[in-house]
C-alpha cells in the first residue's frame, strides 16, 4: 500500500472517530430521545455509526461500481431503497430495545424510524457522490497516462521519421562540402552531430525553449547550407524567456515542410523561405513561408507531414495554441501560436 492509500485509509478512519466523539460526547446533542446526559446517545450512535458507514462504504465498494457503472440503474435503485429500509428497520428496533435500558417514554417509534431514515438517506448520497468523484478521479488519471503513452508513441513515431532524413540529407551535404570547404564541412558536421544528439537523447517530455530553438537554428543552418544560392532564406529566431519550456519536436515539421515544399525554380532568387519564431510574455509565435511550384507540390513524398504534428497539439496543447496553415497563388504560409 502506497503512501497516498495509507493517508486516504488514516482519513475515512479519523473521519469516523472524529463524528463519533462528536457526536457522542462533545455535544449536546438529544437526538431520538438519546442523550449525553444519561450516556444512552453513546450507546445508540454506535450501531447508528456503523450502520451509517455500512450504507456509505456498500455506495463506494458494491452498488456503484458493481452495479451502477454497469449500466443497471432499476437494480441499483431498487438495492439502495431495499438497504436503506432495512437498516432503518433494524436501528429502529435497535432503538426500541436501548428505550427499555434507559426507560425512555416520551418517544415514538415512528419518529425514529423518520429520522433514522433521513439519516441514512444523506449518508447514501454521500457514499454515491464519493464514488462518483473518485471513479472521475481515476479516469482523468487514466486518460492523463493515455495521454502520456500516447505522447511518447508519437514522438518515437516522429524521431523515427526525421531520423533517416537528417542523415540523408546531412550526409550528403557534408559530402559535397568536403574538399570545397573543410572549414565549413567541419562546421556542418558539429551542427548535425548535435541536431542528432538532441533527437536522441535531450528531447525529453518537455525540454527548455531555448534548447528547443537552438536545435531549430541548427536544423536551419544546414538546410542552409545544403541549397545555398537556390533558395533566398530569411530568418529570424528570439525569445524574452528562454528557460520556457516546450514539448520537444513541435516547431521543425512546419520548417522542415517549408524547405521540402520550396519553389525550385532556375532563378534562385524566386525560391523563398522566410521563418520567424518569437516568444513574448509567455506565448511563442511560429510563421513560416515558402514559395511552392503548384506543379512539383503534390508530386513530392516522404517527409513528416503536417497532420502528425497537428495531432500533436491537439493532444498536448488542446485548449492553449491557434494554428493556421494556407496557400495563396505563390506561397505557402504557416502561423502558429502556443502559449506555453
Amino acid at each position: 500500500m502506497n503512501i497516498s492509500k495509507i493517508m486516504l485509509v488514516a482519513g475515512h478512519i479519523l473521519f469516523w472517530l472524529f463524528s463519533y466523539w462528536f457526536i457522542a460526547f462533545g455535544s449536546d446533542l438529544n437526538w431520538n430521545g438519546f442523550s449525553t446526559y444519561n450516556n444512552s446517545l453513546a450507546y445508540a450512535y454506535t450501531y447508528g455509526l456503523i450502520f451509517n458507514a455500512v450504507l456509505f462504504y456498500t455506495q463506494v465498494f458494491w452498488l456503484f461500481s458493481k452495479i451502477y457503472k454497469r449500466k443497471k440503474k432499476v437494480l441499483f435503485y431498487v438495492l439502495t431503497i431495499t438497504l436503506i429500509v432495512s437498516i432503518t428497520v433494524i436501528e429502529t428496533y435497535g432503538d426500541y430495545i436501548l428505550y427499555d435500558v434507559y426507560d425512555i417514554r416520551n418517544e415514538s417509534l415512528s419518529g425514529s424510524f423518520i429520522s433514522n431514515f433521513l439519516v441514512h438517506i444523506i449518508y447514501t448520497i454521500a457514499g454515491f457522490y464519493y464514488a462518483l468523484k473518485f471513479d472521475y478521479r481515476k479516469s482523468e488519471k487514466i486518460k492523463q497516462q493515455l495521454l502520456e503513452e500516447t505522447y511518447k508513441t508519437e514522438l518515437k513515431y516522429l524521431k523515427a521519421q526525421l531520423n533517416p532524413h537528417f542523415l540523408f540529407n546531412g550526409i550528403n551535404s557534408i559530402y559535397h562540402l568536403i574538399g570545397k570547404n573543410d572549414d565549413l564541412a567541419k562546421q556542418t558536421l558539429l551542427q548535425f552531430s548535435g541536431l542528432l544528439r538532441y533527437q536522441l537523447y535531450e528531447s525529453n517530455t518537455h525540454i527548455l525553449l531555448e534548447k528547443e530553438l537552438d536545435y531549430v537554428l541548427k536544423f536551419i543552418k544546414i538546410e542552409e547550407t545544403r541549397r545555398g544560392s537556390d533558395i533566398q532564406l530569411d530568418y529570424d529566431v528570439k525569445s524574452e524567456n528562454p528557460t520556457l519550456k516546450i514539448t520537444p519536436l513541435l516547431l521543425i515539421p512546419f520548417i522542415e515542410n517549408a524547405f521540402k515544399h520550396c519553389s525550385n525554380n532556375i532563378d534562385g532568387s524566386t525560391n523563398i523561405i522566410k521563418i520567424k519564431i518569437e516568444e513574448v510574455g509567455g506565448t511563442l509565435y511560429l510563421n513560416v513561408v515558402n514559395s511552392y511550384d503548384e506543379s512539383t507540390y503534390k508530386k513530392k513524398v516522404g517527409g513528416i507531414g503536417l497532420n502528425n504534428v497537428q495531432k500533436r497539439l491537439l493532444l498536448l496543447y488542446p485548449d492553449q495554441h491557434q494554428l493556421s496553415i494556407k496557400k495563396d497563388e505563390t506561397n505557402h504560409i504557416v502561423n502558429l501560436s502556443i502559449n506555453l
